[in-house]
């Protein structure tokens, strides 16, 4: 079996990213990153070449921001805290959970997480990737009151996000 090659890694709007398939390394605090108004900052590590089996990124969410809109899908989920405090809304239960906390997340599970406490929270996030994802965002009274529920129940991405922002390329300083 023969070896796989370095991906190179740019310099984007936001940070580093790989230019195609491939092992590298980057630091999290280098990595290319986005801001969000509504849904805090978050560092990817996928280039143009998204990874296939999985996706993984770090989010930094102040007291209140949602990392997203509450949500299901067909893929399980996963989030390890490292640092500070969120509320996860798993199945329209609320639970606290602080640094160190890891979060599983089956394939059908409606859920949420939102910074709490008084300092923003960071909260690895990995998410399998299967060929293909369906999902819907459910209503819960849980979610709308954390201000994470779509509007309308619906399993359109577009319409749950209908009059949000788009994310802006950001560099963050996420230093572990």
């Amino acid at each position: 079996m023969d070896g796989t090659d370095e991906a190179a890694l740019q310099a984007l709007d936001g940070g580093l990213a790989p230019l195609g398939p491939g092992w590298f390394v980057v630091n999290v605090a280098d990595a290319r990153g986005w801001r969000s108004e509504q849904f805090g900052e978050s560092v990817y590590f996928e280039g143009a070449a998204r990874f296939p089996q999985f996706g993984v990124n770090v989010r930094r969410l102040a007291p209140g921001q949602a990392s997203g809109l509450y949500h299901r899908e067909s893929a399980q989920e996963a989030y390890l805290v490292l640092r500070g405090s969120a509320i996860a809304i798993i199945e329209g239960q609320e639970r606290l959970v602080r640094a160190g906390d890891f979060v599983h997340l089956p394939a059908g599970t409606a859920h949420a997480i939102v910074g709490a406490g008084d300092v923003p929270c960071v909260v690895l996030m990995i998410g399998a990737r299967p060929d293909e994802l369906t999902g819907e965002y459910p209503d819960s009274a849980a979610a709308q009151n954390h201000g994470a529920a779509s509007s309308v129940p619906t399993d359109d991405p577009a319409v749950a996000y209908a009059g949000v922002a788009p994310p802006l390329p950001a560099r963050l300083d996420l230093r572990l």
